[in-house]
């Protein structure tokens, strides 16, 4: 069955949370109203992300039965999604996260909490200790990672083996200089991890400037062969980009006759990248 997927590139204003909201259920509608079934908002799409302390975090941080959550995974019931979004979670025992959510018809199927923190986020929020959540989904199984997440391969992987057919994302990737006409490196990654696993992955990326913090504006939505089936236009801000994905193509590991990038896994050799 091939479903349509889109990543909505936004541009969240720090301390606009009924702005941001609106942006996000906007955004999930018109991504919906151009077909899609699978919806991926960018990490901390309901706050901004260059938070100047905890304090300010903790402000725009929301517990997951909050207003952000309910309405959007209410947009996702309505109209029949998937979708997937970052918020600064406040948890059960009052303390932040940076997480994403996954929501159907069902209501909210999984709150992710974000393990590998980037950079400031350390002095901010509290990482997560869970493996990424894969959800089976009317529309396939749907596993859920953000951001700095994506550069471990170890957690693609893990991923992979629980049966994901695709990994949506939510980040913030802040632009980092680079030689003239390459691409983001971020966006290599995605491509290598997408074809090492053979799988689907959508990122929605953010756009805009942020306390003098510019994004590479990188959504896309890549292929198990590794190739981007839609790419977001830097220079375009805010956007949403739609690809129409066999999902079910995922389930395929072999890259020849002879070989398959799961069964040929020989674990018990790597020890030392397990840490153990």
């Amino acid at each position: 069955m091939t479903v349509r997927v889109a990543v909505c590139q936004l541009a969240p204003v720090l301390g606009d949370p009924g702005g941001n909201l609106d942006r996000a259920l906007r955004a999930v509608a018109a991504a919906a109203d151009r077909g899609a079934r699978i919806v991926v908002l960018p990490e901390l799409v309901t706050s901004g992300y260059v938070f100047a302390d905890e304090a300010e975090a903790r402000r725009a941080a929301q517990p997951a039965d909050g207003p952000a959550v309910t309405a959007l995974a209410r947009a996702a019931r309505d109209r029949g999604l998937v979708v997937c979004f970052g918020f600064p979670e406040l948890d059960e025992e009052g303390r932040l996260r940076n997480s994403a959510v996954l929501a159907d018809p069902g209501g909210v199927r999984a709150i992710y909490r974000k393990v590998h923190l980037w950079d400031r986020e350390k002095e901010i929020f509290l990482a997560g200790d869970a493996p990424p959540p894969v959800v089976e989904t009317e529309l396939g199984r749907i596993g859920l990672v953000i951001c700095y997440d994506l550069e471990f391969p170890e957690w693609l992987r893990v991923a992979a083996l629980r049966g994901a057919r695709l990994v949506c994302a939510p980040v913030n990737w802040p632009a980092e200089p680079r030689p003239p006409g390459e691409r983001p490196i971020e966006m290599v990654r995605v491509q290598a991890s997408a074809s090492v696993n053979r799988m689907f992955l959508a990122i929605a990326d953010r756009t805009g400037t942020e306390r003098g913090v510019e994004w590479v504006s990188g959504s896309l939505i890549v292929g198990p062969h590794g190739f981007p089936l839609a790419m977001a236009d830097p220079a375009a801000g805010e956007q949403i980009l739609v690809a129409d994905c066999d999902l079910a193509a995922a389930d395929d590991k072999r890259i020849s006759p002879r070989n398959d990038v799961l069964a040929d896994r020989r674990p018990h050799l790597y020890g030392e990248v397990a840490g153990v």
